[in-house]
């Protein structure tokens, strides 16, 4: 993927692509930074921007104030086209995920400006929060 993509395969950005491909959600550099103990912040950040520039993942703002991050399923790295879905994040436990059942709704915009990306997220309760929240609620 990175060689395809142009990139070297440095052991870290091996590491962190090794990561986020065992994830089937977006993942924060933080989450990253975890999990990866031996690798710095400033590796996993620059890794991820230099990801980002080549395509290789895209950056999914949720609203929870951290950019989130995930590979790009698209064949063709230049266009996000086939990456364009939509996002549900749970207000309760912070956990983001893919709605890659729906598409973005297409939105005109005027004459002159030129859309460069779209952020489509549904925010709400994961099946665990409402659970848990029902639940609380009962015992009230």
């Amino acid at each position: 993927m990175l060689s395809d993509a142009g990139l070297r395969p440095s052991p870290v950005r091996v590491l962190i692509i090794g990561l986020m491909e065992k994830n089937h959600y977006p993942v924060s550099s933080l989450e990253i930074e975890t999990r990866l103990e031996t690798v710095d912040r400033s590796s996993i950040s620059r890794s991820l921007a230099l990801f980002a520039k080549n395509g290789i993942v895209h950056v999914v703002d949720d609203g929870s104030g951290s950019l989130k991050y995930e590979i790009c399923r698209s064949t063709d790295r230049r266009g996000h086209d086939d990456d364009n879905h939509p996002h549900f994040h749970c207000v309760e436990c912070g956990a983001t995920v893919c709605l890659d059942g729906d598409s973005v709704p297409s939105v005109r915009v005027p004459d002159g400006y030129v859309a460069e990306s779209v952020n489509y997220v549904v925010k709400g309760l994961c099946p665990t929060c409402a659970r848990l929240r029902n639940s609380r609620n009962e015992t009230d």
